[in-house]
């Protein structure tokens, strides 16, 4: 039986032609970009639990870069992006999971929180992420190339054959990152901007206790708001306005403070009702809290957030099911193998074009049986015995084979940042933990287990969306699929090198930190890792028994009705779980963009590619530009004396007198106001 014809399909570079392409400064240059994009995305994925696509900045990047110093191809500079982009696909897998190791039941998992296990998961995750894609691009990225668009594929393809024939693209995002770095200088070093600022009442207030409105106005946040639009902003940003200014001053009216108390108790927050501190400043002689909103929010709040989320990640899976059955089925039919069959076995022969060489399938055999062997002599997998880290190693390659494909063809329907990645983690520990509790590998002990498949399936699933919008774009411009593949694996080493030490560096607690009894950054308000924590309260549930199912419920019945709506019950869990000092800029950001579409509507202006609009590329710097500030002020301030030398620059004693808290907040409200007006006009000036 013949495979099923190919659609015709002319590249911008012919098989014919073979211009240079993995080249040691491609590779390199790639590397770097995924261990800056790497550590950007894991500072921005702890803070606010979201990331943005980074194909097309290092795109934009290598096209200028390759232009002005390095003289590349455009086949160089895919492979730039193409090695870049693991970075950032690495990182989400590692930070949406991998912190849950410190939320385990009596820090049952904290060993493993170590920079070697981050290290070995990320690497085995990665690599699966990318070896599993290998037999399954001829069927969906060539055979179904007219079906299957992948939006952020195609976008980076554009990108670089639009920089091959010349343009400018990257001026913008370098303006944005360099606005950026200034304000962040000046907020995060200085302190001439306000961090965090707040407006409350009072716990006292007959109408309205302990409601709050806060804004973390950073410029990353700003430009991710921007990136993600205003209807997925605004959805986050009514989840915290429900949880900041309805649930918690509800909550502030009829529960008094020593059932507070007691919960933060509970859940290990306070050791007890006569210790002073714990979250919102519990004071045992008035038994009140200074903040009794952020009291509330750790007692019960982020638990009802929590079955939110996870609610709202079942759902955005189960409306992909139609998808996942047909995508298994599609991608793995009759024709599917005889064309990977019949491919495989013209490997190496002069017959096979360049542009359709790829790695062998005997590579993908081969290595998935030596990662499994891996997951079971290495240390740094946790297991109580011999078979218990061979039924992970079993769960990894089942869950990953399965996962891998479906996360493949969703990202070429809906794009990656719209792929349930989240949803089918969470299906992951949901079906690793009925196994272990079917042959009675129960209670805290085997938690992190659990935790290790779920996180490498996570990072697998992420890593293969991305190597799938990879090739897409590696088919449109005419790469070697194999060279691309080679780059995919050294990006994800490279990047999980810096990756690992990223999320040590920044869960190292600041001096005023340990002052307050805080022996890890993540996990705090500097770093609320929601989806780790999330992770961490279902595997507890599932093995330990010990989870509040009441408020797990309430918000799972939250989203279900949102999700009724027509909202996405996802986002708005993500933004219930959230502080809204996170969510509120995000809105901002989403509302410039509200605002620049509008205008260009009321003024019949068509942008044909919004991913290459000014507004979109200043964006991108302003994230780039914040996230790395954050990340260099993070692992500068690990140090007690450089943080001393950081922190005797601070003029915010100086001008708090000068202008009073409420006049210094206020500086800062209108300083990232005026950020959000330069945003405004280099979008404006597209035309």
């Amino acid at each position: 039986m013949t495979p099923d014809p190919i659609p015709a399909h002319n590249p911008f570079t012919p098989a014919s032609e073979s211009p240079a392409e993995f080249t040691l400064k491609a590779i390199i240059t790639g590397a770097v970009f995924g261990v800056l994009f790497g550590a950007a995305t894991v500072y921005l994925s702890l803070k606010a639990g979201l990331s943005v696509s980074a194909s097309i900045p290092i795109a934009v990047l290598a096209i200028s870069l390759g232009r002005r110093f390095l003289n590349t191809t455009i086949l160089e500079n895919n492979i730039i992006q193409t090695t870049g982009s693991a970075g950032e696909s690495i990182a989400s897998g590692v930070v949406f999971t991998m912190p849950g190791f410190l939320f385990l039941t009596g820090g049952s998992g904290a060993d493993f929180f170590n920079y070697w296990t981050i290290l070995t998961l990320a690497i085995l995750g990665g690599l699966i992420g990318t070896l599993m894609m290998i037999p399954l691009r001829r069927s969906l990225i060539v055979q179904e190339h007219g079906t299957l668009p992948y939006p952020e594929g195609t976008a980076c393809a554009s990108v670089l054959i639009a920089g091959e024939k010349g343009g400018d693209f990257a001026k913008t995002a370098y303006q944005g990152l360099g606005v950026a770095l200034f304000y962040a200088l000046l907020q995060k070093v200085l302190h001439v901007i306000a961090e965090v600022p707040v407006w409350a009442t009072k716990q006292a207030n007959r109408y309205f206790p302990s409601a709050q409105v806060a804004g973390e106005i950073t410029p990353e946040y700003l430009g991710v708001g921007y990136i993600i639009g205003f209807r997925i902003s605004a959805v986050l940003v009514g989840g915290g306005i429900l949880a900041w200014l309805a649930l918690i001053p509800l909550l502030a009216s009829v529960v008094p403070g020593d059932t507070i108390a007691l919960q933060l108790q509970k859940l290990g927050y306070l050791d007890n009702l006569q210790t002073a501190g714990g979250p919102g400043g519990w004071n045992p002689a008035t038994h009140t809290f200074s903040d009794a909103a952020a009291a509330i929010y750790r007692a019960y709040i982020r638990q009802i957030g929590a079955g939110a989320v996870t609610a709202g990640g079942f759902m955005t899976l189960i409306k992909t099911i139609p998808t996942i059955v047909s995508s298994f089925r599609q991608s793995f039919s009759k024709s599917s193998i005889n064309a990977i069959e019949s491919e495989d076995a013209l490997s190496g022969s002069n017959r096979v074009p360049r542009t359709e060489q790829d790695l062998s399938v005997r590579i993908v055999v081969i290595g998935s049986i030596i990662l499994a062997a891996l997951m079971v002599v290495l240390p740094q997998i946790p297991g109580d015995s011999l078979l218990t880290k061979l039924l992970i190693a079993v769960l990894v390659i089942v869950f990953g084979f399965f996962f891998v494909t479906v996360a493949s063809r969703i990202v070429g329907l809906i794009g990656s940042s719209s792929s349930p990645v989240s949803g089918m983690t969470i299906a992951t520990i949901m079906g690793t933990a009925l196994v272990f509790i079917a042959v009675g590998l129960t209670g805290k002990v085997y938690e992190p287990a659990v935790l290790v498949v779920g996180s490498m399936i996570c990072v697998a699933a992420a890593n293969a969306g991305g190597t799938s919008q990879d090739l897409k774009t590696g088919y449109l411009v005419g790469a070697t699929p194999k060279y691309q593949q080679m780059a995919l694996f050294i990006g994800v080493i490279v990047s999980s090198l810096v990756v690992g030490a990223t999320v040590r560096v920044l869960d190292t607690p600041t001096p005023d930190l340990l002052a307050q009894g805080i022996t890890h950054a993540i996990g705090s308000d500097k770093f609320p890792a929601p989806q780790g924590t999330l992770m961490a309260t279902l595997i507890k549930g599932l093995l330990s028994f010990n989870l509040d199912w009441q408020f797990v419920l309430v918000g799972a019945f939250m989203a279900f009705v949102f999700e009724l709506c027509g909202v996405s019950a996802l986002a708005f869990a993500v933004g219930l779980y959230l502080p809204l000092s996170t969510t509120l800029p995000i809105f901002v950001g989403g509302l410039m963009k509200a605002i620049v579409d509008w205008n260009a509507k009321r003024k019949g202006i068509v942008e044909e590619d919004a991913d290459l609009g000014k507004g979109n590329l200043f964006a991108t710097g302003l994230v780039a530009g914040g996230a790395l500030a954050g990340v260099a002020v993070a692992l500068l301030s690990v140090n007690e004396s450089i943080y001393n030398g950081l922190s005797s620059l601070t003029l915010e004693p100086a001008l708090g007198r000068a202008l009073g808290e409420g006049g210094y907040m206020l500086l800062g409200a209108l300083s990232f106001a005026g950020l959000a007006g330069i945003l405004w006009r280099v979008a404006e000036s597209r035309r």
